[in-house]
């Protein structure tokens, strides 16, 4: 990662071959060859064979990873790993939604109003919601152009999804689901500011409770 960084070198940027940073920094190519392994783990290098090895574009998938086993291993006791996730992302997004709120505009309104209906459709008609869920949220926040932030939302959302898949947390009832979100819309395009932060506070304590019925089951 240091070489990568004094050569200057940015995502997409080809790394030296296995046998040039054998010589260069003085280990064996085994070296070399286990520690590219990790480091394409860790989304910092791609590795395209035939092609070579290139600085990777973001890649939050090792993250993903690790928080899902920690977040399911942790149901196994009290959950509060899986807690503790559900935590960081209420604090970011009730925090945080003060100052989207200052930066909105009306074609983040209708963007908003148009994920919002196509919600509603999808619940009308019995559809999962979750992807819908998702882009609500991103688009909550687009204002900020904070491209960490909506990575990291996306984490925690992938996270919270695999948990639910692995585990199962019952019957979603859509039309609620649905009206959680209007009512956090309602209140963001009316610029209230303190409304819309208490609105997902609510919404993530409604997700909390499911991860601690499973917990205690």
């Amino acid at each position: 990662m240091d070489l990568i960084l004094e050569r200057g070198l940015d995502v997409g940027d080809a790394l030296p071959t296995e046998s040039e940073l054998s010589a260069e920094l003085g280990v064996g190519r085994n070296t070399v060859r286990e520690s590219l392994k990790v480091l394409q783990a860790l989304g910092v290098i791609e590795i395209r064979h035939g092609f070579g090895m290139f600085v990777a574009p973001n890649n939050f998938s090792a993250l993903v990873s690790g928080l899902t086993f920690r977040g399911r291993l942790s149901l196994r006791h009290k959950g509060e790993e899986a807690m503790e996730l559900i935590d960081v992302r209420q604090a970011l997004e009730s925090g945080l939604i003060g100052s989207a709120i200052d930066l909105l505009t009306d074609e983040h309104v209708a963007d908003l109003r148009s994920t919002m209906e196509a919600m509603e459709d999808a619940a009308k008609k019995g559809e999962p919601l979750h992807e819908h869920d998702a882009e609500f949220h991103r688009r909550l926040y687009a204002p900020l152009n904070n491209d960490l932030l909506i990575n990291l939302m996306d984490v925690f959302w992938q996270v919270y999804r695999k948990i639910h898949l692995a585990i199962g947390t019952g019957p979603v009832n859509l039309e609620q689901q649905t009206q959680d979100h209007w009512d956090i819309f309602e209140a963001v395009a009316n610029k209230d500011k303190a409304l819309a932060s208490e609105r997902l506070q609510r919404h993530f304590d409604g997700i909390r409770l499911k991860l601690k019925d499973v917990a205690a089951a």
